[in-house]
């Protein structure tokens, strides 16, 4: 009889070790799938942040937007007395009408590539007023690609009358420092 109640003793003993280990593994298991989740969760709200931050600097320069057309429209408008070019006759914006006035004057005559050439290599207040466009142009595209996260507005400005007429005064400019 005792031999059997020492059996029963490690018999119980071994099935409460056994339920124990069970009991840790399933413990740790979720504690695995808790912690899983945790690190998801604050790798999503990271990301959202990172979003909310980018988004925040996207809307603060559409709000400012006005005051970046503005100071572009500033530099523009002795450029085009200089080379004798009316702005679009359109309802848009009167930044968007300037520069479509000089690309679309660029378009129908080359010969407007030369005239901005000689205003810049000879009028100091031209090659100045060229200088600061293209510096503050260039300044917004780059503010635009670094924080909008899908660059849709971005590559918009770029491929728009934005990037074309920074790519037309660069030429310009570049075409007056040369030795002819």
């Amino acid at each position: 009889m005792e031999n059997i109640l020492i059996i029963a003793l490690i018999s119980l003993n071994l099935l409460i070790t056994i339920a124990g280990f069970f009991f840790i593994h399933r413990t740790q298991e979720r504690i695995t799938k808790i912690s899983n989740t945790l690190t998801l969760q604050q790798n999503l709200i990271t990301k959202i942040q990172t979003i909310l931050k980018t988004k925040s600097a996207t809307n603060a320069v559409a709000e400012n937007a006005e005051l970046i057309y503005q100071d572009l429209l500033q530099n523009l408008i002795p450029i085009m007395a200089g080379i004798d070019v009316m702005p679009r006759n359109t309802s848009e914006h009167a930044l968007w009408r300037a520069l479509g006035g000089i690309m679309d004057e660029y378009a129908k005559n080359p010969f407007a590539l030369e005239k901005l050439r000689r205003c810049i290599k000879l009028d100091s207040e031209i090659a100045r007023n060229v200088d600061n466009y293209m510096h503050r142009a260039n300044t917004f595209l780059t503010h635009l690609n670094e924080t909008e996260p899908d660059g849709i507005l971005a590559t918009t400005f770029t491929d728009g009358l934005l990037g074309q007429s920074i790519t037309f005064f660069n030429q310009a400019k570049q075409l007056a420092t040369q030795d002819i």
